[in-house]
């Protein structure tokens, strides 16, 4: 089916709708079950007032047999039919007169697709192909969990479209026993659901001055959903790990080119041994109680609680067990902090996420009124659960604001702080987080490069009554 879009003219003295009975005809003709009965959907209509001129946005097989459909309106005037396309395919063409970019020989979804279903479910797109979308921070009022279809978006490549029913995970290596596990064998395995909150490495990199290259996030590359899947160590025991394996690969589904090389690759990234056995890693199935979605790695990904969600590889076909460091371009290429100082360059690898605090109430410039003000908003850390959140209004001291609930190892922490303000004008919140291992957010992130991990404080401005 392709999208069209059709433009009929006709002269004054010759407009249908004068006439009543023409006037129902045509909208009889046009409903949408009568075109669907001649093959078309339509999709749009609008009457450009006063210049006997309507357009219609219609999908139809082809071109002659939307022409056929549209024989009637020849008959009173012109007819003008134009080859379209949808915005979102568009901008992830690259341009108006671009083809949709190819998807190579893997099953993929249709980048409009999965674009359009982003856009309608609220996420803010930085970019349509390969897609990637921020978590709008008022979506992130008031659960515990993101819904499936608001949760953040961060792909590298294209989206795999995988079969589950086929899908099979190898599990090789330096292992005692190869395996080979589809679905079923996995969901029969023993199984754990954790609520975990996952974080871009570079979210907040939009902040960092200078301007660093990649994706622009702000604040809502951060999203906490319930995962659940087998543990990790549940299938390293039953291939066997010998001593000489040191080192686990994984490897999605997901594949593309990357600067500097001819050759597509995968998506891959490795852990130690000792992180890979961490009992909390799990190689999840289900996401908020439901399949994982395609957008999120059906049917099999790695959730690594606390750390970057980068080492929790989506779409997973293979795990590999090495005995050396794994150095692919995503583990020793990217993904790694540089920081100038005095003595060079000082470079350290992406892992845990650090601690920080967003607030999500009240909205940025929003007018309050004087007197009781409530601010919200969450908080997370991967080293240790959140111990404090302090709140500062404007250049006053730092005031505590209260956990709402208990503690959480893997999530983020909801807080809230009820205040008082009196003077009027334009005011800054600010919210610092401390973990229980001592680490603060600083005011302001040492700049890096490749613009990862930016934590510093956030500055909100609201305009008090």
């Amino acid at each position: 089916m392709g999208l069209f879009v059709v433009r009929h003219q006709h002269a004054s003295e010759r407009c249908p709708a004068q006439d009543p009975d023409k006037g129902a005809t045509l909208l009889n003709y046009l409903s949408r079950p009568h075109a669907r009965q001649c093959g078309l959907q339509i999709h749009g209509e609008a009457v450009v007032q006063g210049e006997h001129t309507f357009y219609l946005i219609v999908e139809a097989a082809d071109e002659a047999g939307l022409r056929r459909f549209m024989q009637p309106f020849e008959m009173a005037g012109r007819v003008d039919i134009y080859p379209a396309s949808t915005c979102a395919r568009v901008v992830a063409s690259g341009g108006c007169a671009a083809p949709l970019p190819s998807v190579g020989v893997e099953p993929s979804l249709d980048p409009e697709e999965a674009c359009q279903d982003a856009i309608d479910a609220g996420l803010v797109v930085h970019r349509a192909h390969p897609l990637n979308c921020e978590t709008a921070i008022p979506a992130l009022i008031g659960g515990v969990v993101m819904p499936n279809a608001r949760f953040y978006v961060r792909n590298h490549f294209q989206i795999p479209d995988l079969d589950g029913a086929s899908f099979r995970l190898a599990v090789g290596g330096r292992v005692e026993r190869p395996a080979t596990l589809g679905m079923r064998d996995l969901q029969n395995m023993r199984s754990q659901t954790l609520v975990v909150t996952l974080e871009c490495a570079g979210n907040g990199r939009a902040l960092f001055d200078p301007a660093v290259p990649g994706e622009k996030w702000q604040f809502g590359a951060a999203s906490t959903a319930e995962w659940t899947g087998v543990p990790l160590v549940e299938v390293l025991d039953r291939v066997g790990v010998p001593t000489s394996g040191r080192h686990v690969v994984f490897r999605g589904a997901d594949v593309g080119l990357v600067e500097g090389r001819r050759e597509s690759i995968r998506f891959e990234r490795s852990l130690s041994i000792d992180d890979a056995r961490d009992p909390d890693v799990l190689l999840a199935y289900a996401m908020n109680g439901e399949p994982l979605p395609k957008l999120h790695g059906y049917p099999l990904r790695l959730i690594v609680p606390r750390w970057y969600a980068v080492a929790s590889v989506k779409w997973l076909t293979h795990v590999e067990i090495v005995e050396q460091p794994f150095t692919g371009h995503y583990q020793s290429e990217k993904y790694w902090y540089e920081w100038e100082r005095d003595d060079g360059t000082v470079r350290e690898p992406v892992g845990l996420l650090n601690v920080r605090a967003l607030i999500t109430e009240p909205e940025p410039n929003a007018a309050v009124q004087s007197g009781v003000l409530t601010i919200r908003g969450v908080a997370w850390s991967g080293a240790a659960p959140i111990a404090r959140v302090d709140v500062c209004l404007g250049d006053g001291a730092w005031q505590p604001a209260r956990l709402v609930g208990e503690r959480h190892r893997h999530s983020w922490q909801w807080w809230e702080l009820i205040t008082h303000v009196d003077r009027a004008g334009v005011t800054m919140l600010r919210a610092r987080a401390t973990d229980l291992a001592g680490r603060v957010q600083p005011e302001k992130a040492e700049w890096n490069r490749l613009g990862y991990g930016n934590n510093g404080i956030q500055r909100i401005p609201i305009r008090i009554l």
